[in-house]
């Protein structure tokens, strides 16, 4: 078995739906209940909650976005590439890695309402990273628009939408 396929194993990582491999290693107690959450919400939010996620280089993971702020954090493995448009149509490029004298960032926010994409930066590695998402994250709160309806939204980044979507 490879290394790869260890990690997988030893944190209990399954498929996630926008690529790669998750599992939810915290979850908070406490809520904020609905009446105190923006009118985006329609249901009650836990705190907190937070991920372990790992992409590998023969994939990605797919242009989405969360009503919620998402932090990345970086743990091992190769630099993850990690690709945001803005409500307004802002492209920005991060690195998230180790490296920091070298440009990279340990550290991520995507905030609320961004959409945003992810790709492993060298080839035949793969990257492992963890979500934290405050209020907690909900799948009720993701949307993973197919390529034709994030073209429609941003026309002007139509080849990197192409490059991170799946249909």
């Amino acid at each position: 078995m490879n290394k790869l396929n260890k990690i997988i194993e030893k944190l209990g990582l399954e498929p996630h739906p926008e690529g790669g491999y998750f599992r939810e290693t915290y979850r908070s107690i406490g809520e904020i209940n609905e009446e105190s959450l923006g009118k985006e919400f329609s249901s009650s939010r836990n705190f907190s909650t937070c991920i372990y996620f790992l992409l590998t280089s023969d994939s990605f993971s797919a242009f989405h976005r969360i009503k919620q702020d998402e932090i990345w954090h970086f743990y091992d493995g190769s630099p993850i590439k990690l690709h945001t448009i803005s409500e307004r149509g802002k492209h920005r490029e991060y690195v998230i890695g180790k490296n920091i004298l070298n440009g990279e960032q340990p550290q991520v926010v995507v905030n609320a309402g961004d959409w945003f994409a992810a790709e492993v930066i060298n080839k035949d590695e793969f990257s492992l990273v963890g979500c934290t998402v405050a209020p907690g994250f909900s799948f009720e709160d993701f949307e993973l628009p197919s390529r034709e309806e994030l073209i429609s939204i941003f026309p002007e980044h139509e080849n990197l939408i192409t490059e991170f979507t799946r249909k």
